[in-house]
């Protein structure tokens, strides 16, 4: 179990770094940028972004849902405010870097659990 949380950190940070490279907007200074990033993105996802979707239910279910990938980029933003060495310029870069993240850890999700 700690080994998967490690590899799924390591891939988060990877993930980061490439994101940096393909979306104008997102830059990370380094692997140690991008781990740290991962590390409080993983936090924020796993303890903010439960009771953001709470509050924001009524609005996410008008939306039809799409108002979470708005959360997703607030919080991917919020992540990069308070790092040094991860910076996001804008909302926009922020939702595509988010979209991007999310894609990806699908993946991963996907192709750990055939395993």
């Amino acid at each position: 179990m700690f080994m998967y949380i490690l590899i799924r950190w390591l891939m988060s940070a990877l993930m980061l770094l490439v994101i940096a490279e393909v979306v104008p907007g997102i830059s990370i200074s380094g692997w140690y940028a991008a781990i740290i990033a991962a590390l409080v993105l993983g936090l924020l996802n796993a303890l903010v972004k439960p009771v953001l979707l709470f509050l924001t239910f009524p609005i996410t279910i008008v939306t039809l849902g799409l108002f979470v990938f708005v959360i997703n980029a607030l919080l991917f933003w919020f992540a990069s405010s308070f790092l040094d060495g991860f910076a996001v310029t804008g909302f926009w870069a922020a939702f595509f870097g988010a979209l991007l993240m999310s894609v990806f850890s699908s993946i991963i999700s996907l192709s750990t659990k055939s395993k």
